[in-house]
């Protein structure tokens, strides 16, 4: 019986440390490393594992080592940033008696060097994620402090135009200037779509089958 009652004591010594009001600064450092860790590992596994198999040409067994490559790199990065940007958070509230808008932007300065510096596919595609984010919400900020006035008519309309109309001329004319995911998926869908043998390939395959 004495191990279930250690479990026991164990179970009930680490819940009432989680609930001491002193560590809950640290605690939350912690928990921040676990969700970052987590989350990274949910939202890149099914991408990787989709856009492995579509565009990356190997054996199983390397697709599968790219995969986990993939997964892992985002997750421990999306981990150690989150580590980084709320301890450095919590350091300065520290230092300084309060909370200030400077503390935020700071920790997330410090981490983003740290963490997601490093120029690798994986942080290119994260930098970008947020890049268009940012864009937009710093517009919808700037109409909203009064800085560029309200628009008379839904912009969205215009901004798909652009969008559209830069990133097809980008790909026509300098494709070497995009990622090269982008590229993958774009030579897919606008040249891939060019060439044909037969119905197999024209249907049912995007190439015609090698023989093994």
């Amino acid at each position: 019986m004495a191990g279930p009652d250690l479990t026991k004591t164990l179970l009930y010594t680490v819940n009432n440390l989680l609930q001491q009001e002193k560590y809950k600064a640290v605690l939350a450092v912690l928990k921040g490393f676990r969700n970052g860790a987590v989350y990274g590992a949910k939202i890149r596994a099914p991408h990787a594992l989709v856009m492995t198999f579509l565009f990356r040409s190997g054996s199983l067994k390397d697709k599968l080592k790219a995969i986990l490559k993939a997964t892992y790199t985002h997750s421990r990065n999306l981990a150690c940033f989150v580590f980084t940007y709320k301890g450095l958070q919590t350091l300065q509230e520290r230092c300084q008696g309060k909370s200030l808008q400077s503390h935020s932007f700071l920790a997330a300065c410090v981490g983003g060097w740290l963490v997601f510096g490093d120029n690798n596919n994986i942080n290119s595609q994260i930098n970008m994620y947020l890049l268009s984010r940012i864009l937009f919400a710093l517009s919808r900020l700037a109409v909203e402090k009064g800085f560029i006035p309200q628009p008379k008519h839904d912009p969205f309309p215009l901004f798909a135009t652009l969008v559209w109309g830069i990133v097809l001329w980008l790909f026509e004319y300098y494709p070497h200037t995009l990622q090269p995911s982008l590229q993958s998926s774009m030579n897919y869908l606008y040249h891939d779509s060019n060439v044909w043998h037969d119905i197999t390939d024209f249907l049912v395959y995007n190439k015609p089958r090698t023989a093994a």
